[in-house]
This record gives C-alpha cells, structure tokens and sequence, in this order.
C-alpha cells in the first residue's frame, strides 16, 4: 500500500530552549543492506515474527538474544525459547561478559534481537562490552536487528529514557531526558508503547528540540520494518510520525519554556510505507 498522510497538523507554541548535546558518528553507512524491525512493545504478532525469520533467511538462520534490558536472570532463556517456538533452530542468549565472544557471535548473527526492559540498562551493557560498532557493522552487512519496548528505543541515534517520569501533560523543551542510542536508524527518535501510553507530547517535545530528527511513536503490538530510509508498518494498530524538519533549532538558555515550531504528523496503519528522506523531499 502507497504512503498515506491521514493527519497532517500544523503545531506553534511559544517558547524554546537549548538542544540536548547527542553525540554524533553513531549510525552504519547510509546504504546498510540489513532490515531493522522496531516493536513497539506488548506483544509480537505472529506477522512481524514471519517477517523477521524471512528476512534473516528462514528457519535455518542464526538468531542472538541481548536480554540486558531485563533484571530478571530468565528472560534471556525465555527468549530463546520463543524463537525456538517460533521456528528457529539456532537461539543463543548472549552473554557481555565475555566482550571477545560475544563480538564473535553478532559477526556470525543473521538475526540480533533485544527483548524489553530498561532502555538505559541495555545501552549501558552494550556500551560496556565495547560490542556497539559489531552490532552496527553487521546490522551494515545484511543482519536483521529487531527489538520490543526498551529494544525498539536504542535503535535510534537519538534514545528517550525515563519512561513515565517525563511530565506527559505538557510540550515544553528540556521535559524529556534523552541519551545516545544504536544509531541503527539514523535521522529518527523512536518511542514505544505510543499510543496506548499516551507519549505524543513527550515525542513532540523532543522532536521541537530538536527538529533535524524525525519522530516515530510505535504502539503496542505493532511493528516497522526498516529498510534504508524507508519503512512498513505491521500489526494491529498504528504507528505515528512527527517530523518538524525546517523548523529553526531552539535558541539557547530557555530550558522549561513551552516548546514551539510546525510538525506533521503522519499516522500510519498496517501495510502504509513511510520514507523519511522522500518525505523531506516533498
């Protein structure tokens, strides 16, 4: 199905702030020929675990599980388990200690998948085990990386934590805490469980601050499937796009004033496509 822009909103509020300083360098080469697929968390349908086996060459494909997002020591093994009962043959949960081996193992995977949890707690296990620039390069030279919840938020080079203590009542600048993520999907922050949670206005605000990046709010059960710039949506509710590109960058030293430029938003349904660099062209 062509693209569709079901709601297209023009949004101008007075104020703004400073950006956040996010470090640059952490996306792949532009023309990564992998696929990433981003859940947004409470649940994955049957659909979006068909693609993703596909896409990583069938049930014969080499699946790794980063399970860091998790304080529960079982959640790597159940994991596991549910690709096993999805049809792969070859799940390993893998293990950071062990920098040497676990880099090993990502330049092996067909398949680099990050269950949920704490975003944070993620980022700083990759971080710690120096295995960030494997999982780039191989998501680079053709793996499919995908991720649920916590997973889906590292995927951009820009990451949101905090999860509910951002103050969801407001769009005002310097109200969401915002990290480096992966990098995988460059030019984008992801936010997760979108709209059952009720995050337009922390994506919003994070998106006035800082408008050369694209925002994209995945609900529940539902899923985008990357490839290049462009993307599909999967499941069973929607995904929704907030792209304020052209609007000026916040001057300094207004952290906590109301935020303000224009955003379209695009809301996306089961089987619409998105490309962020055809949209910026229009």
């Amino acid at each position: 199905m062509r693209p569709s822009h079901l709601l297209v909103l023009a949004l101008a509020i007075a104020g703004c702030s400073a950006p956040i300083s996010v470090v640059p360098g952490s996306a792949p080469p532009p023309r990564a020929s992998g696929h990433l697929v981003i859940v947004g968390g409470g649940g994955t349908p049957d659909a979006v675990v068909e693609r993703m086996i596909a896409l990583a060459g069938g049930p014969g494909a080499r699946a790794i599980v980063l399970p860091q997002a998790s304080s529960r020591p079982e959640a790597g093994a159940e994991s596991e388990t549910f690709w096993k009962e999805k049809g792969l043959a070859h799940v390993a949960s893998l293990d950071l200690s062990d920098p040497d081996a676990a880099r090993t193992a990502i330049e092996s995977a067909d398949l680099i998948w990050f269950p949920g949890g704490d975003q944070s707690r993620l980022m700083e296990a990759i971080e710690k085990a120096g295995v960030a620039g494997a999982i780039r390069a191989r998501y680079a030279a053709g793996a499919v990386v995908g991720g649920t919840s916590a997973g889906a938020a590292v995927m951009s080079p820009t990451m949101i934590v905090g999860g509910e203590t951002a103050d969801l009542t407001v769009v005002r600048s310097g109200s969401v805490a915002i990290v480096n993520g992966l990098g995988l999907f460059p030019g984008t922050i992801v936010d997760q469980h979108f709209l059952k949670r009720q995050r337009f206005n922390r994506l919003l605000s994070t998106v006035l601050e800082h408008p050369d990046l694209v925002g994209i709010g995945i609900d529940e059960k539902t899923a985008i499937v990357v490839a290049g710039t462009g993307f599909e949506v999967l499941g069973e509710s929607g995904v929704l796009v907030v792209d304020a590109r052209g609007t000026a960058k916040p001057e300094s030293g207004a952290s906590g004033r109301p935020a303000q430029g224009t955003a379209k938003l695009t809301l996306l349904r089961q089987g619409m496509k998105y490309d962020i660099a055809v949209a910026h062209e229009r």
